[in-house]
């Protein structure tokens, strides 16, 4: 519907006055102008385990790509990572890896037991909330509350494993792990400049009353797309150096960034 205008003067849509930012990035990303959308968070927070991954002679997915085996195998149709963020077609992945100094290996994905390990069947044991997201990805938010003292991993199995259909689940809160609120509290923001630019924020925050040590790793990487055909061009990931030392990436589908 159109306003009357003054004469001489323009004539302008109802909707192009009232039209927020995220609107026009919304009606830009419809009519194909910018690719608004190309990156958001699509990134799995778990694939390991996953029937996709699954290749094994009797269906048993969750035997067959174990979590403790992600960290050391190359998925084939997709990744996962911590509160991530990746390209529609999942070819560039970001994520953030943590370690506290005290678990055997990095904090690089969700936690959970199998399907045959919980006493109700597969079951995530991780403490992470999703806080914030435009339906463009132009503003994403997330928390994450990494304990400071080791992660439970054996004991979460362990007791699961132990209770009956019954009986109620043991969950991370149950273990003890959060005492004293000594954890972390890890805040994850994606924001978007433009379809093209986006800046990354981490904030952590200690909850707990004594100092503690936190390694926190931003991370990029590609799907792995070129072992499973000799006809892919394996990407390259380099270091740049220059007044703002950067990782330079080139990729056969976005080219060079």
């Amino acid at each position: 519907m159109l306003k009357n205008s003054p004469p001489g003067g323009p004539v302008h849509s109802v909707s192009d006055v009232r039209m927020t930012a995220e609107g026009r990035r919304l009606d830009e990303s419809r009519r194909r102008v910018k690719h608004w959308n190309r990156w958001g968070p699509y990134l799995a927070e778990r694939a390991w385990g996953t029937v996709r991954e699954d290749y094994s002679r009797d269906a048993t997915p969750w035997e067959y790509f174990p979590h403790d085996h992600a960290r050391s195998r190359a998925y084939r149709w997709n990744e996962d990572g911590l509160l991530g963020m990746c390209d529609r077609h999942q070819h560039i992945c970001v994520a953030l890896a943590l370690w506290n100094g005290r678990d055997p290996f990095l904090k690089e994905r969700l936690f959970g037991v199998t399907n045959p390990e919980g006493n109700h069947g597969e079951d995530v044991k991780e403490c992470y909330f999703y806080l914030d997201n435009t339906p463009t990805h132009s503003y994403v938010k997330a928390l994450y509350k990494y304990p400071q003292a080791a992660f439970p991993y054996a004991a979460l199995v362990t007791e699961s494993q132990r209770r009956g259909r019954d009986d109620g689940e043991y969950e991370l809160l149950d273990t003890g792990v959060f005492e004293a609120d000594r954890y972390f509290d890890v805040q994850v923001e994606y924001a978007k400049a433009d379809a093209e630019d986006i800046l990354i924020r981490y904030t952590v925050t200690n909850r707990g009353p004594d100092r503690a040590c936190l390694d926190v790793l931003p991370t990029i990487w590609f799907r792995n797309t070129w072992s499973w055909s000799s006809e892919t061009r394996k990407p390259e990931l380099r270091r740049r150096d220059g007044a703002t030392p950067a990782i330079e990436l080139d990729d056969a589908t976005y080219g060079r960034r």
